[in-house]
């Protein structure tokens, strides 16, 4: 009789534990989302804020605004199936005749070209948008930055150029020189 209590009292005592580790699971995941939300609410509204803040910074730097929230599309070919990709830039901007997609960051990461998806995002809309350029607004430091990326016809290593050059210099030394030893 004495185990039969005894055994009771530990079942009873396992399904407490359990049911505490349960609750104490069911707990954290609650706490987790609802920090998570918390933490995504407080960066959109900074993200707000600073894009409120970037219209006037654009225009004190002499910026004329032609558009915000600028939705575009482009075609893209996928094993042979069409897919259409929209994109929404935050500025549309001009100065000096020159026409720029201008993309605000906050935030101490996403405003560094050093942050893949912000570089990744400015040069998608370098090559979707017909732009001249495009601009990064960094809004904790208050600054615009325009941002060029290498093309095929401004290619990023700029020192094979050099090179060349150089090749292309001693070589016409050295026929001039020939020339004059020659005549």
């Amino acid at each position: 009789m004495l185990r039969r209590m005894w055994q009771a009292e530990t079942a009873e005592w396992i399904a407490f534990v359990l049911a505490c580790l349960l609750a104490l699971h069911l707990g954290h995941t609650v706490v987790v989302r609802l920090h998570r939300r918390a933490c995504i609410k407080r960066r959109q509204r900074r993200a707000l804020h600073g894009e409120r803040e970037a219209h006037g910074l654009l225009s004190r730097l002499g910026y004329r605004i032609d558009g915000a929230q600028v939705e575009h599309s482009y075609d893209v070919d996928c094993d042979g199936e069409p897919a259409t990709v929209r994109l929404r830039a935050d500025y549309l901007v001009t100065r000096h005749g020159q026409r720029y997609l201008a993309e605000v960051k906050t935030g101490s990461a996403a405003p560094k070209l050093s942050h893949t998806a912000t570089r990744r995002q400015l040069l998608e809309y370098s090559l979707a948008y017909d732009v001249d350029g495009v601009l990064l607004v960094d809004m904790a430091a208050g600054e615009v930055h325009q941002v060029e990326f290498p093309t095929l016809s401004r290619p990023a290593h700029r020192g094979n150029r050099f090179v060349l050059g150089v090749a292309v210099g001693i070589a016409g030394a050295f026929l001039v020189q020939q020339l004059l030893h020659v005549l």
